[in-house]
């Protein structure tokens, strides 16, 4: 029942892995239950797999408008076992200190409305005391961000592997907002490519080469390239400034800020990691340069970037104002991570592209720390992706510092929290196929805060960063994409 904003949120939700078949453990002896004692079903059995199958991929369908890939609104389960830190507490204080995205109001709407259940059972008292065991089920009205309608193109597809140009925008699996704007759900239900392994990952806003191995024995072989680091990367960027005509290698450790928003900086306390940077053209304003990351920490390429007083010409992080008047230049920062934080969002909310960070207003309300699927490392790196949890990039302990009650605004000041009738069964968002933006088809859902709430789209512009992995070359192969656009020397903005 975990939700990345307008429910529960968390990295640790459990979802039914696709092609996963549940079934109940083998039943231990029942032990007599004490008078008024609730019982709790032993925990369910899950044969993992690893693809999505068509069952998932009928959940909505896309409509393309303004340059933009949308996904049409639908409902969705979140679902999670209760946590140990639950146990002998009330969901009532669950929710109330733990998910404040949403008034109590919301809860008990969504209990009313039979879209809370507990072991399979409706939910009538949100004042029940939790066990160790329960599974805990939310029905939600799900919305995800655009992205760009750039299509994937397909470079290699053999026996042993896919091989795409990923644009820019698209997180590479299911996780937090998104779920079918994603490269794997793209893959599924538009080629036809299912039960693909995930072996490295891209940033949500770098495109290129990313690769994928068709059975475990590749994906492990790889693998074995990658820990031996016997894997060439390489990448391209466009950066602000006349970048050095000679090579540049930055060795400056890096720690990760913040999970929830994405974003790192450098720091002695942080990974040790290496780039080698090499210039490849400059227009009199701005450079191309070739980037040869040795390590794959988090936004490597980027923060070296930003260090070396050369950020990415429009990354939505590293190159804003929030960071001072240098911009991060040899690391000086004069705030507080918490302040950095405070600025970066505020930059964004001023300019209603909080999107583009993929998070939202809920996420930044939430106490759980809800990763971006994007905020992968700028290198190749083994990756072993969970299809039973969306959010599974790592969390981190610390607390988002921002408060706002936008959310709880809107939905504690709606009539319909209190009138909705009981048990109404979510189902008024139907899915229709069709490539228009008509949105005369959308029906409201009454419990849904981004029902309620109008957002500015991005413009496809926005959507795109000057980070592109351009080859990546093992012991048996070496996949190469096209030089994009924005790399070529005559290129102009």
């Amino acid at each position: 029942m975990a939700e990345p904003g307008p429910a529960l949120s968390g990295a640790e939700e459990v979802q039914p892995a696709p092609g996963d078949k549940e079934e109940a453990a083998p039943a231990p002896k029942k032990r007599r239950l004490a008078a008024g004692e609730r019982y709790v079903p032993p925990p369910r059995k899950l044969s993992t797999g690893v693809s999505f199958g068509p069952e998932h991929f009928a959940e909505t369908s896309y409509y393309f408008e303004g340059g933009l890939r949308k996904v049409r609104p639908y409902y969705f389960d979140f679902r999670t076992y209760c946590k140990g830190r639950w146990v002998g507490r009330s969901l009532l204080d669950v929710f109330s200190t733990e998910f404040r995205a949403q008034p109590l109001a919301y809860y008990r709407a969504a209990a009313r409305a039979g879209r809370l259940r507990l072991n399979e059972e409706p939910v009538r008292d949100l004042d029940i005391v939790l066990k160790n065991n329960d599974f805990l089920r939310n029905t939600v009205h799900r919305h995800e961000p655009p992205v760009t309608a750039q299509p994937i193109q397909i470079l290699v597809e053999n026996d042993e592997v896919v091989v795409v140009d990923k644009p820019s925008s698209l997180p590479v699996h299911p996780c937090g907002r998104f779920r079918h704007n994603t490269v794997i759900f793209i893959l599924g239900k538009e080629h036809d490519l299912k039960e693909l392994h995930t072996i490295h990952r891209l940033d949500r806003m770098t495109s290129g080469v990313l690769m994928f191995a068709k059975t475990v024995e590749v994906s492990k072989r790889i693998d074995e390239q990658v820990r031996e680091r016997q894997l060439e990367k390489e990448y391209v960027c466009r950066v602000l400034g006349e970048f050095p005509e000679h090579q540049v290698v930055c060795e400056e450790p890096i720690l990760v800020v913040s999970y929830k928003v994405g974003v790192c900086r450098v720091d002695p306390k942080g990974k040790p990691c290496k780039t080698v940077f090499q210039r490849l053209s400059y227009n009199g304003k701005t450079s191309v340069v070739r980037c040869l990351p040795r390590t794959g920490r988090t936004h490597q390429i980027r923060v070296h970037l930003q260090y070396l007083g050369h950020p990415i010409v429009n990354d939505p992080i590293y190159n804003m104002e929030a960071w001072g008047p240098g911009r991060g230049k040899g690391g000086k920062i004069d705030k507080t991570d918490e302040e950095l934080l405070k600025a970066l969002v505020e930059e964004h909310r001023s300019k209603q592209s909080l999107d583009i960070l993929g998070i939202s207003e809920e996420d930044l309300n939430s106490n759980a720390e809800n990763t971006d699927c994007g905020n992968s490392s700028d290198g190749t790196k083994s990756v072993q992706v969970d299809p039973t949890n969306e959010n599974s990039c790592p969390a981190e302990d610390t607390k988002d510092p921002e408060k706002n009650d936008t959310a709880a605004c809107l939905l504690s000041s709606d009539p319909s929290l209190e009138t909705l009738e009981t048990n109404k069964e979510p189902g008024s968002c139907k899915n229709q196929e069709g490539q228009t933006g008509d949105r005369s088809w959308e029906e409201k859902d009454p419990l849904c805060v981004e029902c309620k709430t109008r957002r500015r789209d991005p413009s496809p512009r926005e959507l795109v960063m000057f980070l592109h992995a351009l080859r990546y070359k093992g012991a048996q192969f070496e996949y190469r994409s096209k030089m994009p656009q924005w790399a070529l020397e005559d290129w102009e903005e």
